[in-house]
């Protein structure tokens, strides 16, 4: 069955505002010592840049992704979308810190809001199957690829005209999915409106803000700093208190019954695994390329073009190996080619010629990963009823952004140990050999885990 011209216009305005959200969370990196520079941040104020982005939107999807089921998918989006585009107008013609912070604040908002309502509209837009299998793989593939664009298009717009035009590309976007938008999307909620759960709301945020800020301050520090380990403490009780609110209050924010499913759980662990390994080889590698072998940002963002090309082909091939062989063997297998090109990284040396064994391994990692993300997507979204589907698809971005946000700290605590303070070229490839190989083990333990714990629940038409 093909899909229909309503299907494909669908289609075009959600991945178009999700490879834009991709896009938001590294095109800002490679710019941040010109945005330090302009506005007059300190060298330990300019992190928050990135911080108050991947802080927001991170903690609020999950919280979100409930209420696209509640009050509207379509409103939702709309919303999300029109807050992009005026945070990116703020953003862009910032004259001081406090204002540029306080844009990112409100485009990690507009992110939280739009890519699990996105993603709801998305599925509930086509049946489950081929049709919805193969949507999930453009999605993967552009919200995949979209993170390795924003580091070339960073650099790129930094060097050619401003790093204000990183802001000022979303509100193209923003107005061009707003004309469109309206006319070709549904709204969807259900019939009854049950209570907010705003207890497990708020334990459930601020449990998230606090995980992904410990992290982030263990990266740039050490997992032994007094106020990561304290953040870290915190998201934990936090989320802990969570899980207890949610088995005792009528109307919960996340059923304890849907987390129990195999499908939704593990499907979960999967995903937030796949997006922390990849993206974390790209920080990685982005300081091999620039620290070891001397590129500009701009020659490394361009590094990364063969990775980009492997995502997309990755996510062509996600949904044909899934209807040849299951979500669940798609996934194991996207993993463990995932580590297996990945290891060979450790071999790099200082010479230029290495670049020659880098491109192709990126290449295959980057495939195999999208055959993972799709893999996840199709598993974790899979066998409920739509009026689930903000909740399924808010777990499911939730675990996307706090895989992009946490495996960049994580992977840099571990490179920035084993360089012991150092910053010559020997020292920086050992710190990323060492990341590099704990990367490959993650995927290695990650595949184990699925093979040994995933139960995909055979495919049957689903009613609302």
């Amino acid at each position: 069955m093909n899909a229909t011209t309503r299907q494909r216009l669908v289609l075009a305005v959600l991945l178009t505002a999700s490879f834009t959200l991709a896009v938001d969370f590294s095109i800002l990196n490679v710019a941040l010592p010109s945005i330090g520079a302009d506005l007059g941040f300190s060298i330990e104020n300019l992190q928050w840049v990135a911080t108050a982005f991947a802080l927001t939107a991170a903690g609020l999807t999950l919280f979100f992704g409930r209420i696209s089921d509640l009050f509207g998918r379509r409103r939702l989006f709309l919303g999300g979308i029109a807050l992009l585009g005026v945070s990116s107008i703020a953003g862009g013609l910032a004259e001081a810190p406090a204002v540029l912070i306080a844009a990112r604040v409100a485009q990690g908002l507009a992110t939280a809001a739009v890519a699990p309502a996105a993603l709801s509209l998305l599925i509930t837009s086509f049946p489950e199957g081929p049709l919805r299998e193969r949507a999930l793989g453009l999605n993967g593939a552009l919200m995949a690829a979209g993170f390795t664009t924003g580091a070339i298009l960073g650099g790129v717009l930094s060097d050619l005209l401003s790093w204000r035009w990183a802001f000022f590309i979303n509100v193209v976007v923003a107005v061009a999915v707003l004309a469109v938008a309206p006319f070709v999307l549904s709204e969807s909620r259900p019939e009854r409106r049950p209570k907010l759960d705003l207890a497990g709301a708020l334990t459930v945020t601020a449990g998230l803000m606090a995980v992904v800020y410990g992290l982030t301050r263990a990266g740039q520090s050490s997992f032994g700093d007094a106020q990561a380990l304290g953040s870290l403490t915190l998201g934990a009780v936090l989320l802990v208190a969570f899980w207890a609110i949610e088995r005792h209050v009528s109307e919960p924010l996340v059923p304890v019954e849907v987390l129990r499913r195999s499908s939704v759980g593990w499907g979960n662990v999967a995903g937030l695994l796949a997006f922390a390994t990849e993206t974390s080889v790209v920080f990685l590698l982005t300081l091999y390329l620039q620290r070891v072998l001397g590129y500009s940002p701009l020659e490394a963002g361009l590094a990364f073009a063969v990775l980009g090309a492997g995502t997309v082909l990755g996510g062509m091939l996600g949904p044909r190996l899934i209807g040849a062989f299951g979500s669940k063997r798609a996934l194991i297998a996207g993993l463990l080619v995932q580590a297996a090109a990945t290891l060979p990284l450790t071999l790099l040396g200082e010479g230029p010629g290495w670049i020659a064994l880098l491109l192709p391994l990126t290449f295959v990692g980057g495939v195999a990963n999208l055959v993972a993300i799709v893999g996840f997507m199709v598993t974790a979204t899979s066998g409920l009823p739509d009026r689930e589907q903000g909740l399924a698809t808010g777990l499911a971005t939730m675990s996307q952004q706090v895989g992009i946000t946490m495996g960049i700290p994580v992977m840099s605590a571990i490179a920035t140990a084993q360089m012991a303070g150092l910053v010559s070229p020997e020292a920086v490839l050992h710190g990323v050999s060492t990341a590099l190989t704990v990367n490959a083990t993650i995927c290695v333990i990650a595949a184990s885990l699925i093979a040994a714990f995933l139960r995909v629940p055979a495919r049957e038409p689903v009613t609302a």
